[in-house]
C-alpha cells in the first residue's frame, strides 16, 4: 500500500515536530518544513532513531518562490501530495495602539497569508487527484476574542472564515476536506516567543493599557484555569485522529477545556458541518446535480 504523503509547515518545534513524527511513525511520507533549517536536528536524530519516513526541508510560508519550489519538487519526487498541514505561524501581545503597522502586516503575512499561500500551491494537484486533506491550526482565539491577542485573533478568525468558505464548495465538489484544529494553550516554545518579541519591541509599555496587561499577564493560569494548556503530542494526536476519519469535522476543539470556553460560539453546530450543509445550498440547483455533493449530505 502506497503511504499517504503530508506536508507540513512550522515543523521546527513544538506541535509542528511532534506532529510531523506522529505521521511518520504510523506509515505516512511526511515533508516537515521549516523556515530555519539549523532548527532541523530534532526531527533528524528522530528519524534516524525511528527509521521513520521523514524529510525535512526549508520554506517559509512568506515566501512565494519557495513554496511553490517545495510543493514542486514534492510532486516530482511522489506525483502527489495528499495531506498538508498548516501549521506555521506566531502569536502576538500587544494592544492595537501600540501594534506598529510592520508588526500588523508581518502577523497578517505570517498566520493568515500563510495558510492562503499554502493551499493555493497545493490546490491544483489535489482537485485533479480529486482527493486531500487539509488541517488548518486554528486556536480557541479563533472563535473568541481575548485581550491584547486582537491582532493575533483577527488572523486566526482569518483562517476559519478562509477554511469554512473552502470547506462549502473544494470539499463537496473535489473531494478535499477541510479541518480547523482549534487548541488552548499549548505547552511548548509558542508562548516564551510571543515574549521574547514582545521584550525584542520594547517591552510593555508605561501608559494605561500597562495595568491591565500585568493582570492578563500575570494571572493568566489563574483566570484561565486549570487544563487550559495541553501538551504538543496531545494536540498532535487530535490531528492524527482526525485525518483518519472518513468524514471529518469542519472544526475541533482539543480538550474539555477549549471545548467548554468556546461553547457559547459553538454549542449549536459543534464540528462546523450543519453550518457548511446550509452554506451549500447557496451553490443553488448546480450542486444538487452533483454525485459528490449528494453523497456527502447523507454522511
Amino acid at each position: 500500500m502506497n503511504k499517504k504523503i503530508a506536508l507540513i509547515t512550522g515543523s521546527s518545534t513544538g506541535l509542528g515536530l511532534e506532529t510531523a513524527s506522529l505521521l511518520a511513525k504510523n506509515g505516512y511520507k511526511v515533508y516537515a518544513t521549516m523556515r530555519h533549517l539549523e532548527k532541523q536536528d530534532a526531527l533528524i536524530q528522530l528519524s534516524q532513531q525511528d527509521g521513520i519516513d521523514l524529510e525535512v526541508k526549508q520554506l517559509d510560508v512568506t515566501n512565494l518562490d519557495r513554496i511553490n519550489q517545495v510543493v514542486t519538487d514534492i510532486i516530482n519526487t511522489e506525483g502527489r501530495i495528499d495531506i498538508l498541514i498548516n501549521n506555521a505561524g506566531a502569536g502576538f501581545v500587544k494592544t492595537t495602539e501600540l501594534a506598529s503597522d510592520d508588526e500588523i502586516m508581518w502577523q497578517l503575512n505570517l498566520n493568515l497569508m500563510g495558510v492562503i499561500r499554502m493551499t493555493k500551491a497545493v490546490l491544483p494537484y489535489m482537485r485533479n487527484q480529486r482527493d486531500g486533506r487539509i488541517i488548518n491550526i486554528s486556536s480557541v482565539g479563533g472563535l473568541v476574542g481575548q485581550p491584547f491577542n486582537e491582532i493575533y485573533c483577527a488572523t486566526k478568525f482569518g483562517v476559519e472564515g478562509y477554511t469554512e468558505a473552502m470547506a462549502s464548495y473544494v470539499q463537496p465538489e473535489f473531494n478535499i476536506k477541510f479541518t480547523l484544529i482549534e487548541p488552548g494553550g499549548i505547552q511548548s516554545e509558542f508562548t516564551n516567543n510571543v515574549m521574547a518579541q514582545l521584550q525584542s519591541t520594547g517591552g510593555l509599555k508605561d501608559d494605561e493599557y500597562k495595568p491591565v496587561l500585568d493582570s492578563y499577564l500575570g494571572g493568566l493560569k489563574e483566570n484561565y484555569g486549570t487544563g487550559s494548556s495541553q501538551t504538543s503530542e496531545e494536540v498532535a494526536t487530535v490531528i492524527l485522529n482526525t485525518l483518519e476519519m472518513e468524514e471529518p469535522p469542519i472544526r475541533t476543539r482539543t480538550s474539555d477545556w477549549s471545548e467548554a470556553f468556546t461553547e457559547l460560539k459553538t454549542q449549536a453546530d459543534p464540528t462546523g458541518k450543519e453550518q457548511q450543509r446550509r452554506v451549500v445550498k447557496l451553490l443553488g440547483k448546480y450542486i444538487y446535480n452533483t454525485k459528490a455533493v449528494v453523497s456527502h449530505f447523507k454522511h
